[in-house]
């Protein structure tokens, strides 16, 4: 869900003249809300996905802008833009992932066992599980040096320029920075370039309880919990509206932003919207800056959405 180049979202709204959401964004370049307009120069700056992990994503990587650039110049056919792609993922059903390097006691630890032979506990099953999925590949082993992060649902990680990481099962929301630039180094048949990423990395170690990422309740909405990264170009919403609600606004904010339906139903309307606009697990809407959606409630668990959009 965005406009990136490789994958510009289509407006399934046939009465409106432009057929994809970057279309629709270079016609009205107003809707990104002034200041995301002249920091990103008229582009939308950020890319929302669902993702649903059964077979373990590659070890992977993201170049800071600096290096995004540079990659980009001398590998346009493997680094297909010059940007940089800090994201995070928002864990929807139990998730686990790779993230960061262990403390390095952690580290010795598991390699004394490892020497040892003994497959036995949460790594040798988690090592076996992924072996099955990629036989012979060594990146099977990263188990033993990157941080195993479980989420529980609602729960997040950050995951910054350079930082080590791999998805391994569970279904997430997930938002970054609009690029495609991903420097991978194993767990896939995608192009691996070991010694970019081993140069770019960051090896500074922590426990995996820092890489989980809290989310703060809006004092103005208690529906509202807010992920804010250290990075300007995108912060996600997790909005959770209980059952006894039955009309519900959608706050405007000075940015676009992108609405993502995960439990409930509702119709909903707006000034900007020709017709009301039937909502159900799925649904995706994109919202311009400084417009908002009144929501008629009809489901009796109420909803869950996802809100994608940049707060400069």
């Amino acid at each position: 869900m965005g406009a990136h180049p490789r994958g510009d979202a289509v407006i399934r709204d046939n009465r409106i003249p432009q057929k994809t959401l970057g279309q629709w964004i270079a016609d009205n370049p107003a809707c990104l809300g002034a200041k995301v307009k002249d920091a990103f120069q008229g582009r939308l700056p950020f890319l929302f996905k669902v993702l649903s992990v059964n077979t373990a994503l590659s070890i992977q990587a993201h170049p800071n802008k600096e290096l995004a650039a540079k990659l980009h110049a001398q590998f346009p056919e493997h680094y297909p833009d010059d940007n940089h792609k800090p994201e995070m993922a928002i864990a929807l059903t139990p998730f686990e992932g790779l993230c960061g390097f262990r403390p390095v006691e952690e580290i010795v630890s598991f390699l004394q066992t490892a020497e040892g032979k003994d497959t036995s506990g949460s790594n040798g099953d988690l090592l076996l599980q992924l072996h099955s999925q990629y036989p012979g590949d060594i990146g099977c082993f990263t188990i033993y040096f990157l941080n195993l992060v479980r989420l529980e649902p609602g729960e997040a990680m950050f995951l910054g320029a350079n930082e080590p990481h791999a998805y391994l099962h569970g279904d997430c929301v997930e938002c970054m920075a609009c690029s495609d630039n991903t420097v991978r180094a194993g767990l896939t048949p995608k192009f691996i370039d070991v010694l970019t990423l081993c140069e770019m990395l960051n090896y500074t170690p922590a426990p995996s309880s820092s890489k989980i990422f809290p989310a703060a309740q809006s004092q103005l909405d208690p529906s509202v919990y807010l992920y804010d990264p250290p990075v300007p170009d995108f912060a996600i919403m997790r909005i959770e509206i209980p059952p006894s609600i039955k009309l519900y606004l959608v706050s405007a904010v000075d940015s676009a932003s992108i609405l993502l339906v995960i439990q409930g139903t509702a119709v909903g309307t707006s000034t900007a919207a020709a017709s009301e606009m039937t909502l159900r697990r799925g649904s995706v809407l994109f919202i311009s800056a400084n417009e908002s959606i009144s929501l008629h409630l009809s489901s009796p668990d109420g909803m869950l959405l996802f809100r994608a959009c940049c707060l400069l």
